[in-house]
């Protein structure tokens, strides 16, 4: 990925809690047929070495790839369209182009397939909190009768990336002056929807 060093991102505990926040993935790796991409949340475990998933039994990523296989994870955080209009310099010189910010973290490792119940179970119960946490009747796996759980274990398997490299990058308008920043901020407050609110908060912490 290219990074120019304004938006070079590389503190670990920012990677990891930008994948803690935007949890699905864009999972690619390379088959004989050629490159692959699924969707999927993905999480990291404790240590932050690893990330955990699943996926049906129904998608044949288990048969195109071997275990082991080099993978890429791809998280997308906030991201906006940003207008060349909401600059200063549009009506001082025009020399203004529009662009896009965003935040991507790339988790380079390597995948592999996990049929241990124990595992899956464990997986999907950290998962299921770690989605429901803080609301007021919060789903649990222990809700499902057991024997409709363990028809569902069956039927899916578990991933494991071992993490190897963590590249992020933040474009989030640090290269421009404070003045257009703040121009910026108040474009993205304009326009109101949810991700250029968690756009303007970015870019309003690097002022």
């Amino acid at each position: 990925m290219y990074q120019p060093p304004a938006f070079k991102e590389t503190r670990e505990d920012v990677l990891l809690d930008a994948i803690a926040r935007h949890p699905l993935a864009t999972l690619v790796c390379n088959t004989n047929d050629g490159l692959t991409a699924n969707h999927l949340p993905m999480m990291a475990n404790e240590d932050g070495k690893q990330l955990h998933a699943h996926l049906s039994r129904g998608n044949d990523l288990i048969d195109q790839c071997e275990n082991g296989v080099d993978a890429l994870a791809i998280f997308q955080g906030p991201a906006h369209y940003i207008s060349a209009g909401w600059y200063p310099g549009k009506n001082e010189h025009g020399k203004e182009v529009p662009t896009f910010n965003y935040v991507v973290v790339h988790a380079h490792g390597k995948l592999r397939f996990k049929h241990d119940a124990k595992w899956k179970l464990s997986h999907l119960k950290s998962l299921t909190d770690k989605m429901e946490y803080g609301r007021e009747t919060p789903w649990s796996v222990s809700d499902a009768p057991a024997e409709y759980l363990a028809r569902q274990l069956k039927g899916l398997y578990g991933l494991e990336f071992e993490i190897a490299e963590l590249v992020g990058k933040w474009k989030m308008s640090q290269n421009r002056k404070d003045v257009d920043k703040l121009a910026v901020v108040e474009g993205l407050h304009d326009d109101g929807d949810q991700a250029a609110i968690d756009t303007a908060a970015i870019i309003t912490r690097t002022i």
